[in-house]
């Protein structure tokens, strides 16, 4: 599937609409601000009259802040290792059969902060197991790097609000990933070809029929670089629509994105996801099915040498899983399976092999990820929950190699200040 997604989210007029919403915000509170006299009514009843029209104004509110945080990470032990350290950036990709060690994947410290009734900010320290990404220092030791900085600028019209800074991206951490309800287990199937999940822009989260929540929309345009500098000219833009039925048990969720990569007259390198989600989801029992197709532009090379052609790629995916409640409140139950395309038009019989130009997407094996396992929680933040982790690698060339990485883990997951 092809779609351009330039033509269709009309990407200039997303940014003005962005920009439009942060000026429109900064006039409303600067209306609130001006106020106005109250001569000739009594003062409390002026007051509570003028909260009510402008919450800004409430003169009840308090600024208030939370620390919090969470981590999770495993005691592992490696039962087989794929013969050609295929995954890329999968954790155990390359780690030796035989192999066990405790590990830490993810710590979160964060600090949200209500400034007023109309603008609250949000700060986030995060160490995460980016190995190859550059979450560890050059002497091997762990460390952090800000994952959140923004403010949000509430209600700029009804049931919506501005999102400026360093803030989490439409792709799946606001809705997808909180129904999977098990990061700590593994990422989303876009997850793990790194979409996205944080992006330093610019964001509209809404709601259509914001006295029920049933119906909403994101909407973000950001530099595309996570938490670095930005290193181009080109944008990343985002866009997420919603709906839930059944008293919001049954969710669907569609999401689409767009960035150009190189642009020149000789070369038009670029990459767009489309995303559909579907999931029953209750309180005893949730199932679920995420599915991606994304169009890389002029995104590998064939080889056939001498000869080397460029060329695009279509990468599809599909995530089914499944998780409920055994004993409630105490014992609960996950199981996934995802199966992953790189290249649906992948050419064996002109290339030898492909190689990629965005690393997440290697284009010369096909995947088949497995997990399952039990969640035993003896406090509401707290959870042990051993499983079994499997990732099936397919060679996609003229010369056919399947193998596999197989780990046995028991997960640690614990909250804190929440």
């Amino acid at each position: 599937m092809h779609l351009m997604i330039p033509r269709i989210f009309k990407l200039k007029k997303i940014s003005f609409l962005l920009l439009s919403a942060m000026m429109s915000a900064f006039a409303v509170q600067g209306q609130d601000a001006a106020g106005g006299s109250n001569t000739g009514m009594d003062s409390a009843v002026a007051s509570k009259s003028a909260a009510s029209r402008n919450p800004s104004r409430d003169s009840t509110f308090k600024p208030s802040g939370q620390l919090w945080g969470y981590a999770f990470g495993d005691f592992y032990y490696k039962a087989h290792s794929d013969n050609a350290s295929r995954g890329g950036a999968n954790q155990y990709t390359g780690i030796p059969a035989g192999r066990d060690a405790f590990q830490f994947r993810r710590i979160y410290l964060g600090y949200n902060y209500n400034i007023s009734p109309k603008f609250a900010a949000e700060f986030l320290f995060a160490a995460e197991d980016n190995f190859s990404g550059g979450d560890l220092l050059a002497n091997g030791k762990f460390t952090a790097y800000i994952k959140l900085a923004d403010i949000r600028i509430k209600n700029i019209w009804k049931g919506t609000d501005l999102v400026v800074g360093e803030g989490a991206t439409p792709a799946f951490p606001l809705l997808t990933e909180v129904i999977w309800g098990y990061r700590s287990i593994e990422r989303t199937v876009s997850d793990i070809r790194r979409t996205p999940s944080f992006d330093f822009g610019a964001s509209l989260q809404g709601k259509f029929d914001p006295d029920h929540g049933n119906f909403g929309y994101d909407l973000m345009v950001g530099n595309g670089s996570g938490d670095k500098p930005e290193g181009d000219n080109f944008k990343w833009f985002y866009g997420d629509v919603y709906a839930k039925f059944l008293d919001q048990k049954l969710v669907f969720d569609l999401y689409a994105d767009y960035e150009r990569l190189n642009w020149t007259p000789g070369f038009h390198h670029a990459r767009n996801m489309v995303k559909a989600f579907a999931a029953y989801n209750t309180p005893y029992l949730t199932i679920g099915v995420e599915a991606f197709t994304n169009h890389g532009e002029n995104d590998v090379v064939g080889n056939a040498s001498p000869i080397f052609d460029t060329t695009s790629a279509l990468s599809e995916a599909i995530s089914f899983y499944i998780h409920g409640a055994i004993i409630k409140d105490r014992l609960n139950f996950f199981a996934r399976m995802d199966n992953y395309n790189p290249d649906t038009k992948y050419d064996h019989v002109t290339f030898t092999k492909y190689t990629g130009l965005t690393s997440t997407y290697e284009p010369n094996n096909r995947e088949q990820f497995i997990v399952a396992g039990l969640d035993f929680t003896p406090n509401k933040n707290v959870h042990f929950m051993p499983n079994v982790w499997y990732n099936r690698y397919m060679s996609q060339t003229a010369a056919s190699n399947t193998d596999y990485d197989l780990v046995y883990r028991i997960t640690f997951y614990y909250i804190y200040g929440k």
